[in-house]
């Protein structure tokens, strides 16, 4: 198995996963610890391409994993609008992402944790 157990169960640390997934497409850049950073990154990355593909099927995938929040709430015509994440990742950043093969995030190291010396890294949407 190659993959983080990052001190928690298989629920516990799938939630925390999809949690940091939807916050990474709401405000396109979180920061974290260095290894949650590192394994958010491959779920991310999954969920763009979802996106980018773009069909029924690729969207009911994505919407099991990505939590139902507000990303954004705009005013046109009189009416209010209010984007959910799953909608900001089909509609705003899987179409930046069309000519690239991978490589949507990257990863800057930050200073450590004051509390406990933790690596910080900042996970940010290229």
């Amino acid at each position: 198995m190659s993959y983080r157990k990052l001190g928690r169960t298989s629920n516990q640390r799938k939630a925390m996963l999809r949690d940091l997934t939807t916050d990474l497409i709401i405000n396109e850049r979180i920061e974290t610890t260095e290894a949650r950073a590192k394994e958010v990154r491959s779920t991310a990355e999954k969920m763009i391409t979802l996106g980018k593909r773009g069909d029924l099927h690729a969207r009911r995938q994505a919407a099991a994993f990505v939590r139902n929040e507000v990303a954004n709430v705009r005013e046109e015509d009189e009416e209010i609008i209010i984007d959910s994440a799953l909608q900001k990742l089909f509609n705003d950043i899987a179409p930046r992402y069309e000519e690239r093969q991978g490589g949507y995030t990257r990863i800057l190291k930050t200073e450590p944790r004051r509390g406990d010396a933790a690596a910080m890294a900042i996970l940010e949407l290229v």
